[in-house]
């Protein structure tokens, strides 16, 4: 990279911290030092992103966030993903699996397709998938069949499954325990649930919790029930672009605010900064298997 573009984002990325944190990224800070952090859930290829994509995730390894994975939503955005992954190797990896909010009547014909292409490039999980009761109730039963496969192909596949639960917890569980094994791994995304929710799902043995930007959110109750979940259960995420955490909520979110949840999470766990990104990048590599 050229040194005074270098020099610039640099420049760039010191201003944003102080204006996020209030506190500088002066070299040996114990704050902010050299973070290794993952961001389990973003869709950095919608066109939110279109104007900005490269500075975008340039900003997020600056701010440490070295590995994104982007879970794919229907037969239209694969492309998209796969093109963005390719173009950083290194940064992004890609995730395979229908939306619950883009399952439809043909569903069985898109996962058809979909499973044909963990045979032609990897895929480090499947999904995201779930059930969404929160914009239609009326395909639950085409949702959770489409679940069903999704969940099988996970087991086959010994891959992680990334879950999606939206006013959509009891009927969700009521999958999981039918079909729950020692096979099935994986996340809920976007945890929201209740103290008694998240010991039903640490109860399947093999599912960790997703975090991002809501927990900076005063009324979302999360600050409490996260402090009833075990610390090597609990791993960093963003939704990109949406969900952006205080004090920009409202607004586009990025997979650098990563950060801002990291400092939320070692508040409300008592635990410093450094021990919060080394647990979590610990646990996503567990629930990858990078």
């Amino acid at each position: 990279m050229e040194l005074n573009r270098m020099m610039r984002i640099r420049a760039g990325f010191s201003n944003w911290i102080e204006i996020v944190s209030g506190q500088s990224n002066r070299r040996g800070s114990s704050t902010f030092g050299a973070m290794h952090l993952v961001d389990t859930h973003a869709h950095l290829y919608l066109p939110q992103f279109d104007e900005d994509r490269e500075a975008m995730i340039q900003r997020a390894i600056e701010a440490g966030v070295e590995k994104i994975f982007l879970p794919n939503i229907d037969l239209d955005t694969i492309p998209l993903m796969h093109s963005l992954c390719d173009r950083f190797p290194q940064n992004c990896f890609p995730m395979m699996g229908l939306h619950p909010c883009d399952v439809n009547e043909d569903f069985q014909s898109v996962l058809a397709q979909m499973r044909l292409m963990f045979s032609e490039r990897k895929y480090w999980a499947v999904g995201e998938t779930g059930i969404d009761l929160y914009w239609d109730k009326t395909k639950l039963d085409l949702q959770i069949a489409s679940f069903k496969i999704q969940i099988e192909w996970a087991k086959e596949l010994s891959l992680p499954i990334v879950i999606h639960a939206r006013e959509s917890f009891d009927e969700i569980f009521s999958v999981l325990d039918e079909v729950n094994d020692e096979r099935l791994t994986g996340v809920f995304h976007c945890f929201t649930g209740n103290e008694a929710q998240a010991k039903h799902i640490d109860g399947y043995g093999g599912f960790m919790f997703g975090f991002g930007g809501v927990l900076t959110h005063e009324k979302s109750g999360l600050s409490e029930t996260v402090k009833q979940i075990q610390p090597e259960k609990i791993v960093l995420e963003t939704d990109s672009p949406f969900l952006a955490p205080m004090p920009h909520r409202g607004k586009r979110n990025e997979s650098a605010y990563v950060r801002i949840v990291v400092e939320k999470l070692a508040t409300v766990l008592g635990r410093s900064i450094h021990d919060v990104e080394s647990i979590t990048t610990r646990n996503s590599e567990r629930l990858f298997g990078f």
